[in-house]
């Protein structure tokens, strides 16, 4: 009995960060709930069956957790779907016969099955199409357009010419990424089931493409393969914020949102692991070790997974304007999205030291290899980059949780190599602990944080 009660008080005697931090050391699950995300259901494009089958999961996962409150809440329907199968490939048959590294923007129409075909320069005048014209049906047309996150900009080619192509029974485009990257981007603006885009563009590697043009300019007989498995959704196609919240104990009116966001691109290969997989499942994370702490915050802890935030922090502008009743009672808005670095701390205004400095204390003895500093700052901007910038825009006090570690994070940014593998699990632990200490310290504070 003493030797209970001598436990039980030791017990008690922790802080609420040293509790929430002994729980993840003896048991962290966020690499389970990644691994999870990313094998069964892999990259999660905003209006795609991979992000419907994601916000269940979610759901499931909040519920499993012991909340009761989780649910699903929807922000808008998007007019037409985007689904990338599994069937994608593409292939050098000529000259010298190797596979290809390539990607399709989402809402970009795929080819219908697998395509060969010729390599044929892009003309530059119409002089020039109409010397290469005979050539161009059935053909692949390699373009020098600049390749960039958003796909290629035609922009600085003649339209006429560019246009004369297009309509010149050619099988697609093919253009060149500056690196080994090729990059996914998209969206449905403008684009209905009906009426789309027809013209196949795809985007490849840059070593890829310089073997490519260098064979077809030396005059060698170039030709290509590609197989782009992209499927259009016949709208409308509801989507949804995930969201489930610790009711506050003294001041239940009063929140602070801890959130990423769900939603991901999907060039062939990525599995949305790192943009933002990392964030939604730190995040999934904080919020079981919280519920398991059985620790209760004296303001409420909403846990939000957004969607839309690729296409323009979309899902979290329609959850300020559908909660804006209660924008000024919330505290503070705090959003992981940068990989899966660690949290190494937060710059913001001097007056809002004081609610990070704790938790950056216990959280730099708990990991002193990953050390957190709040970096005081006289001028402060919180927009752009992910969701917190939609809170940011109504006065919150917002934050993107800087990050520090060995990912090289533009390695993966919207690219194939967007996968579970490029996760750092010890980084992740800490990012998971870290945004639940935080999370709870803010909502026990004596006060909100005061507005900017």
């Amino acid at each position: 009995m003493i030797a209970l009660s001598l436990a039980a008080f030791l017990a008690t005697s922790q802080t609420p960060a040293e509790q929430i931090i002994e729980l993840s050391k003896e048991e962290n699950r966020v690499m389970a709930h990644l691994r999870e995300l990313t094998g069964t259901i892999g990259g999660r494009p905003t209006g795609s069956p991979e992000l419907q089958r994601a916000e269940q999961w979610a759901l499931k996962k909040f519920q499993s957790f012991g909340f009761k409150n989780a649910h699903l809440e929807k922000w808008a329907d998007v007019p037409v779907g985007f689904q990338r199968g599994p069937n994608n490939w593409g292939k050098i048959l000529k000259p010298t016969p190797h596979d290809i590294v390539f990607s399709t923007n989402c809402w970009m129409p795929g080819t219908d099955g697998p395509k060969r075909g010729p390599v044929v320069l892009m003309p530059k005048t119409m002089d020039d199409f109409n010397q290469v014209k005979a050539k161009l049906k059935g053909a692949w047309v390699l373009d020098d357009a600049k390749v960039g996150m958003r796909g290629p900009d035609f922009s600085k080619e003649d339209a006429n010419v560019h246009k004369a192509v297009t309509e010149a029974g050619i099988l697609g485009i093919v253009s060149g990424t500056p690196a080994e990257n090729v990059w996914t981007h998209g969206t449905w603006k403008d684009k209905t089931f009906e009426k789309h885009p027809t013209t196949v563009e795809i985007q490849v590697r840059h070593e890829d493409y310089v073997e490519l043009d260098a064979a077809a300019r030396s005059g060698k007989l170039t030709s290509v393969e590609f197989n782009a498995d992209n499927h259009w959704i016949k709208g409308p196609i509801e989507v949804h914020n995930v969201i489930a919240e610790i009711p506050g104990t003294e001041h239940p009116d009063e929140i602070v949102v801890l959130g990423g966001h769900l939603d991901s691109w999907n060039s062939p290969g990525s599995q949305g692991a790192n943009d933002n997989g990392t964030g939604s499942s730190s995040t999934l994370e904080a919020a079981r070790l919280l519920m398991k702490s059985g620790l209760k915050p004296k303001r409420t802890i909403r846990f939000i997974l957004f969607t839309g935030e690729e296409q323009g922090l979309l899902g979290s502008t329609e959850y300020v304007k559908q909660h804006a009743a209660e924008i000024p009672k919330v505290s503070a808005a705090i959003v992981d999205d940068g990989g899966s670095n660690y949290e190494n701390g937060v710059s913001g205004l001097a007056k809002w030291g004081p609610y990070f400095t704790d938790s950056f204390k216990a959280m730099t003895k708990a990991f002193p290899d990953m050390p957190m500093a709040f970096s005081p700052v006289e001028k402060y901007d919180a927009s752009g980059g992910s969701d917190q910038a939609s809170f940011w825009a109504k006065g919150v006090p917002s934050f993107f949780m800087g990050k520090a570690g060995t990912q090289q994070y533009l390695h993966i940014w919207h690219t194939q190599f967007d996968r579970y593998e490029e996760a750092v699990p010890v980084y992740l632990k800490q990012v998971s602990t870290s945004m639940a200490v935080v999370a709870f310290n803010i909502a026990n504070a004596d006060t909100m944080m005061p507005r900017p």
